[in-house]
């Protein structure tokens, strides 16, 4: 007998093809047919389908899911140390005096990082922590709080006010409400009105998009709302899914490159898993700052 879908069970979409896996959050009536409400597992979409269109996977069908996006991730994070020693070697031959470049250069003095500091507000518990898990591993400072999306523009400013990050982080779930057609109409969406109100009460504590780098969106997000309202990435232009980890590889990219560097959209992108389809936005610059010379304490 088949065991009947409860809320916690991760499955797929039969009509989908499984492609994506999804975690179910609460299971519902509507018209007299049952439908559960779904978060993605590794992408941050947010959706509903009928629980005649889901099967629950394996222990082993899950484990070879995550092994996949565990795989993309690690390559990512490969790329990124690989990047900040190439970067780092740069920011020894930036403008300035050739007695300093030289100065920083010997054994016996170092210089010191001072990388941008993050306040991520995430929708989702489970993804908040994950994220927290990359950006030590990425030597990034941050504070992180699960935020629902609907709290968020109530919360940003506070938020802001006691932690003055460099970066903000505004994400969680979001998704095209079935058969919608009017990709223009903010209405649409499940979670976009949210992010962009939470946009711009943060662009009230700080208008410069410098002085605070915003990233905010999820999967299928109005992106050019979210640009609009104040944001400098936002996801998403094609409306597809985005990666769990895209915004923790923006925010690293941003944390970890020179405040000398107007950085172009294409080499912030490439630190992403999903790519210019899943998360856009504009010319920024970078937060890291050196110092010198080094404590020996």
């Amino acid at each position: 007998m088949k065991k009947q879908l409860e809320v916690g069970d991760i499955v797929g979409r039969k009509s989908h093809g499984s492609d994506i896996l999804f975690r179910i959050t609460e299971i519902v009536s509507e018209f007299e047919e049952a439908k559960a409400l779904l978060r993605g597992l590794d992408v941050r979409l947010y959706a509903d389908a009928p629980l005649r269109d889901l099967e629950k996977k394996t222990f082993s069908e899950i484990s070879k899911y995550r092994q996949q996006y565990i795989k993309k991730n690690s390559a990512c994070m490969r790329r990124i140390f690989e990047r900040r020693l190439e970067d780092e070697t740069r920011l020894f031959l930036r403008r300035g005096e050739e007695g300093f470049k030289k100065t920083m250069r010997t054994e016996d003095t170092t210089h010191f990082e001072v990388p941008g500091e993050v306040l991520h507000l995430d929708g989702d518990k489970e993804y908040l922590q994950l994220c927290k898990t990359t950006y030590a591993q990425l030597n990034i400072k941050m504070n992180g709080f699960e935020v629902p999306e609907e709290k968020q523009p109530e919360l940003v400013y506070e938020y802001l006010q006691k932690y003055t990050p460099n970066i903000l982080v505004l994400t969680g779930h979001d998704g095209v409400l079935k058969n919608i057609t009017d990709f223009k109409n903010v209405d649409n969406y499940r979670n976009s009105p949210y992010f962009i109100k939470a946009v711009r009460k943060a662009r009230e504590y700080e208008p410069g998009r410098d002085d605070l780098i915003i990233f905010a969106g999820a999967c299928q997000s109005h992106y050019e709302a979210l640009i609009a309202a104040g944001a400098n990435f936002a996801s998403s232009p094609q409306r597809v899914l985005i990666h769990a980890f895209d915004p923790v590889f923006i925010a690293e990219k941003l944390a970890y490159s020179s405040i000398y560097e107007a950085l172009s959209v294409e080499d912030i992108l490439n630190n992403t898993i999903t790519g210019l389809d899943g998360v856009g936005g504009i010319e920024t610059r970078g937060c890291l700052r050196l110092g010198y010379p080094k404590s020996p304490y």
